[in-house]
């Protein structure tokens, strides 16, 4: 996170803001699953298996497509070389959200819980380096981890202030977590186009951050 200037960690923040409300529209929609937190999901498969529970596919399955999710957008973000890889890996994300509120307003309510889970697989594709995922915005175990190394490296001398976007990051994905459950609460088809439309707007912005690179 730190490795970043302070527009990508906006960038980030946003993305992190989005994650957090999409989940909380999944797991309301789908009694109590999430579509962006898989180790919540794994936990749910295992108590599943043991209770010999039909929620144990209902979990395994967006397992999966939320790992389908990031394979897509990886293969999609190599093979369209006419935009940044930055710019595809989020209208890739766009483009699915769209379709989840699409088969939402349809009334098609397990494909658009689907659709929500590829795009927070595909969500996590676009902060990455040498191969690997340098962001997550969509689980915040790891960011809580580092905002405690930072906020330890603060208390022995080091720098004061590096443990603060980890803190934002976190901050955003449960701010967008209430606007996400308040938005269900009051209207759960006007949030999956809330969701769409957040994420339609951070194309171009992605567009123009990645245009100086």
């Amino acid at each position: 996170m730190i490795r970043y200037d302070r527009s990508f960690r906006r960038l980030a923040i946003c993305l992190a803001g989005l994650a957090g409300f999409v989940d909380a529209i999944g797991f309301l929609g789908s009694g109590g699953l999430f579509v962006s937190f898989m180790s919540g999901n794994s936990t749910r498969m295992a108590i599943g298996i043991a209770e010999a529970s039909t929620l144990a596919l209902a979990a395994a399955a967006l397992i999966g497509l939320f790992v389908v999710g990031v394979i897509l957008n990886i293969i999609a973000s190599a093979k369209i070389t006419f935009a940044h890889r930055k710019v595809v890996s989020i209208s890739g994300v766009a483009a699915l959200l769209l379709g989840a509120a699409s088969c939402k307003w349809a009334g098609s309510d397990v494909p658009a819980t689907g659709l929500l889970c590829i795009a927070m697989g595909a969500s996590n594709t676009i902060f990455r380096r040498d191969g690997e995922v340098s962001i997550g915005v969509t689980y915040m175990t790891g960011t809580l981890v580092k905002l405690g190394h930072r906020l330890a490296d603060a208390a022995l001398g080091g720098s004061p202030t590096a443990w603060i976007p980890y803190l934002l990051l976190w901050l955003a994905l449960v701010g967008g977590g209430i606007l996400g459950a308040a938005s269900y609460a009051w209207s759960p088809d006007a949030s999956f186009g809330f969701a769409a439309a957040f994420a339609l707007t951070l194309i171009p912005v992605t567009q123009r951050l990645t245009a100086t690179m």
